[in-house]
């Protein structure tokens, strides 16, 4: 019977996205209708709600809020252009595909994938129009970067929310996310970008002439990048601190800063002086970048909170021990079960971030059960909610729309790209799972 109910909760979410319904009012809609058929009680079900929300939001606003608001500050403030011009001047020409691959990957890890999208696109046309080389030859490494940071990398939503919900370690899921990545965005990246030079794209576009606009004083390269991966240097100080250095004061420093919250925060906080006010800003300027970053995520945090209402409401409902034993009937490694499910998801769904966030609700009594690895899940989760994008997926229509693609043709670039990241993401998880 719990079984049934899931599937059809799941169906019913997905026909609800398919009818174009925010995630967020289907997510509710699914989280009562599958409370009341796996026999809770009404008054059950909103102490479940209140529950659910509380400990979603609990565990992630503040990362996610912050999250944004550094993204928003660094593009704002000119930070994203630099690192991406001084990456590319440094690289140059020859090499110019793991220039993007790199200029990508830091970006990314700040910006969120929408924003970071429209940040590079006109980076890229400008260089393959200079260096007369294939568009897609340097728009996949771009894509493919902004793509894995996006699934695996905090603060980004899915990835802080999987976090909470299995109660895993951010600075293990960082270190783990990050062994991940290098090999995934190397081969969906440069790699497969070799393959796709000759499909020919017409380069002329209104991004084409960016470089022609009046050029605006940008900040200096070295506070850019290390503001930009503030967050990311101090969770590794704090990660290695725990791990090598003896109790003492310094120790209990270096985990305070190493938060996530406080790492974000002191980013923030530093990315506002130095971008903002030091730059001759006004503080009503710089609190609009605030207010603009916060207004950008808030559907986003929304959607987030519903799918743990719904996560909650299956825990609440007694359907975890059934769950549980539902990969070893199926004689399935937990790890591989979930990747599964989330792939399943977003090929049906077409969302990244709701697909993890409606696989969450599945697979969290498989982690609660102490059979797998919390940070390893997020990593599984992550790598199946990429897995082959197709025409219910904005991120499809983007990829064709801003590079004048055929359907034919962002299928094999876009889609064939997602679902290599996802398959050589499993690949690295269940290798680290063997290693660990």
């Amino acid at each position: 019977m719990e079984l049934l109910v899931i599937f059809f909760a799941i169906c019913l979410q997905i026909f609800l996205t398919y009818k174009k319904v925010s995630p967020f009012l289907s997510l509710l809609v699914v989280a009562i209708l599958s409370g009341l058929f796996l026999g809770m009680e009404p008054m059950q079900i909103l102490k479940s709600f209140e529950k659910g929300a509380g400990s979603t939001l609990g565990g992630l606003a503040l990362i996610i809020c912050l999250g944004a608001i550094l993204g928003k500050v660094l593009e704002t403030g000119g930070a994203a252009e630099k690192i991406s011009l001084t990456l590319i001047n440094g690289f140059g020409q020859k090499n110019v595909q793991w220039a993007v691959l790199l200029t990508g990957f830091l970006i990314g890890l700040p910006l969120y994938y929408n924003a970071a999208f429209v940040v590079l696109v006109p980076l890229v046309f400008s260089i393959a129009s200079k260096a007369k080389l294939p568009l897609l030859y340097v728009a996949i490494p771009m894509a493919a970067s902004l793509s894995t940071t996006h699934c695996f990398l905090p603060p980004h939503p899915s990835p802080v929310f999987l976090v909470n919900s299995f109660k895993a370690d951010m600075g293990k899921t960082l270190m783990y996310g990050l062994v991940i990545t290098i090999p995934v965005v190397i081969i969906a990246g440069p790699v497969l970008g070799q393959f796709l030079k000759r499909i020919e794209v017409n380069i002329k576009s209104v991004f084409a002439s960016a470089e022609e606009k009046t050029e605006k004083q940008l900040p200096a390269a070295l506070p850019s990048f290390l503001i930009g991966l503030m967050p990311v240097i101090l969770i590794t100080l704090a990660v290695i601190a725990g791990s090598f250095m003896p109790e003492s004061g310094l120790k209990k420093f270096f985990l305070f800063i190493g938060d996530s919250t406080i790492a974000l925060l002191l980013s923030v906080f530093f990315a506002i002086w130095y971008f903002g006010i030091r730059a001759g800003k006004k503080m009503e300027e710089t609190m609009k970048w605030l207010s603009d970053a916060i207004a950008g995520i808030a559907v986003i945090l929304l959607i987030i909170t519903a799918g743990g209402i719904f996560k909650q409401v299956l825990q609440d409902s007694g359907t975890d021990k059934y769950i549980a034993s539902f990969s070893e009937k199926w004689q399935m490694p937990p790890l591989i079960f979930a990747w599964v499910i989330t792939a399943l998801l977003r090929v049906a769904i077409g969302s990244a971030t709701v697909a993890g966030i409606t696989a969450a609700g599945v697979v969290t009594p498989l982690v609660a059960s102490g059979v797998v690895s919390p940070e390893l899940m997020v990593l599984a989760v992550g790598a199946g909610s990429v897995f082959g994008s197709h025409v219910n997926d904005s991120g499809f229509w983007m990829f064709k729309e801003f590079f004048n693609l055929t359907l034919r043709q962002t299928f094999m670039s876009w889609t064939v790209m997602e679902t290599t990241i996802s398959i050589i993401g499993l690949f690295g998880v269940l290798l680290l799972n063997a290693i660990l």
